[in-house]
């Protein structure tokens, strides 16, 4: 049997700090953390999948149903969910337990940080984004009519709980995406992290000890960086990095391109830019893009048409005026935000990587 190993650490909060545990045995921990009047909100999904791990739990324990969809996760979406809750007796000194992807974080998290002023809640993240980036930060988000992730906080759950077998299950698509936003915080990091990352990353698509490892060492280098700025007011910015592209990747193709697979492309197009202004050497663009190249390996962008790329720019919200907020390298571990100003030389360069640099 695979010998995988098991991180532990806890993150320092000003709401309050809390655990990320990796563990082996999902039922036993589910056991021990579930209490009388605790409620379990689940992914419908997930549920399914996962049914002779959860089966036992779920006889037992309260369950709250979800549909892990953008609708779900908006102001009105919620609004059952909290009257199906006080109606069933949840109250002040009870839990909610999620278990799900990022939609299902959100809701629980949101859910948590409204009702009664705040209650406990802990999170069983089943994707591998989830595991590796957004179960940790404290971030809440939830949709208001047709405008996404306008209405928030910040509020932690009190414990993370890592079960790397959720991810049997996840399609390659998926995978590749949640291998392309672990890329960022090890180029964020610096060369060391980066080479870490470059000596693990192909492997950890079918090794979970190698997985394993690259989950608990993103989640480090997010942690340094969260316990820092955890209201995203300053140095944390710097995880943009990519992120303003692949927004606008994934709007324009109506989410084909998956989240961290656009992050990749996103990183790509960061760096390119950042040679043309004479911030990165040619060579360190080349190396980060072999990595790049079999994450995106049959995505392609070039259908993007390029004004609509810009007008998704102009609305990014790190933008000052007319001026883009954009996260530049110059070099690894030398992240920083330029306001740049779009101009026909701008301009110029993104007709050229549209039209040359997408393979």
């Amino acid at each position: 049997m695979e010998d995988i190993p098991l991180y532990n650490f806890e993150i320092k909060s000003r709401i309050h700090n809390y655990e990320v545990k990796f563990i082996e045995d999902l039922q036993s921990t589910l056991e021990i953390e579930l209490k009388f009047g605790d409620f379990i909100i689940i992914d419908k999904k997930v549920e399914k999948i996962y049914e002779p791990y959860l089966e036992e739990v779920i006889n037992n324990y309260k369950i709250v149903r979800i549909d892990a969809t953008e609708i779900q996760k908006s102001y009105e979406g919620i609004i059952t969910i909290i009257q199906y809750l006080i109606d069933n007796g949840f109250r002040k000194i009870d839990k909610l337990v999620a278990i799900g992807g990022g939609i299902t974080q959100d809701v629980t998290a949101f859910i948590s940080s409204i009702m009664y002023r705040g209650v406990d809640w802990v999170y069983f993240p089943t994707t591998l984004l989830a595991q590796c980036d957004s179960c940790i930060g404290s971030k809440t988000s939830i949709n208001f009519g047709k405008y996404k992730n306008q209405i928030g906080g910040f509020y932690p759950p009190k414990k993370i709980f890592i079960f790397l077998s959720f991810l049997d299950t996840l399609s390659e698509k998926e995978i590749k995406s949640g291998m392309g936003e672990m890329l960022h915080y090890f180029i964020v990091s610096g060369q060391e992290d980066y080479e870490i990352y470059k000596k693990y990353y192909i492997d950890a698509f079918k090794n979970k000890a190698g997985l394993s490892l690259l989950i608990a060492k993103s989640l480090e280098i997010k942690k340094r960086y969260i316990e820092v700025d955890e209201f995203d007011r300053n140095i944390r910015q710097l995880f943009n990095y990519g992120h303003s592209f692949g927004h606008a990747m994934e709007s324009l193709t109506e989410y084909k391109v998956p989240h961290g697979i656009a992050v990749s492309f996103g990183m790509d197009i960061a760096n390119y830019l950042s040679v043309k202004m004479g911030y990165l050497n040619e060579s360190i663009r080349e190396d980060i893009k072999l990595v790049i190249l079999p994450i995106i390996h049959n995505y392609s962008i070039k259908e993007i048409d390029l004004q609509l790329f810009l007008n998704a720019l102009s609305k990014d919200k790190k933008n000052e005026g007319k001026k883009l907020g954009l996260i530049l390298i110059k070099g690894l571990g030398e992240i920083f935000k330029n306001i740049t100003i779009v101009d026909d030389q701008f301009v110029g360069w993104l007709k050229e990587y549209f039209e040359n640099e997408v393979k």
